[in-house]
């Protein structure tokens, strides 16, 4: 392959191929992704939450219910579904340790 030139006056670098910087970049950009991971997933779930409260509010309303009793049972849903949502963000962070630490153990032997 011929190398391309770099446009302009960009000092063009030749880096040498170091396993242990890839290493660190690899490792970093993994824990980043985990992070941001998590957080987008918490993001949706409140979402949800919310969406799903409003969802039951409107309905009892549209329906003529008591407006106490429509209150009382869309944060009830809204509660039921943000209880759920963070023991499937918690099922899911702890099988996908497990999933690590298994893949290590077994790379290791």
């Amino acid at each position: 392959m011929s190398q391309q030139r770099a446009p302009g006056s960009q000092p063009q670098f030749d880096f040498e191929h170091d396993p242990a910087l890839e290493a660190f970049i690899e490792d970093r950009a993994e824990r980043i992704a985990r992070e941001q991971a998590f957080v987008w997933r918490f993001r949706l779930v409140t979402i949800e939450t919310l969406m799903m409260g409003a969802l039951v509010l409107a309905a009892g309303l549209a329906l003529g219910q008591p407006a106490f009793l429509v209150l009382r049972a869309s944060v009830m849903v809204a509660a039921g579904c943000f209880a759920s949502g963070i023991l499937l963000l918690s099922l899911s962070g702890v099988a996908d340790r497990g999933v690590t630490h298994i893949r290590r153990w077994r790379d290791r032997k």
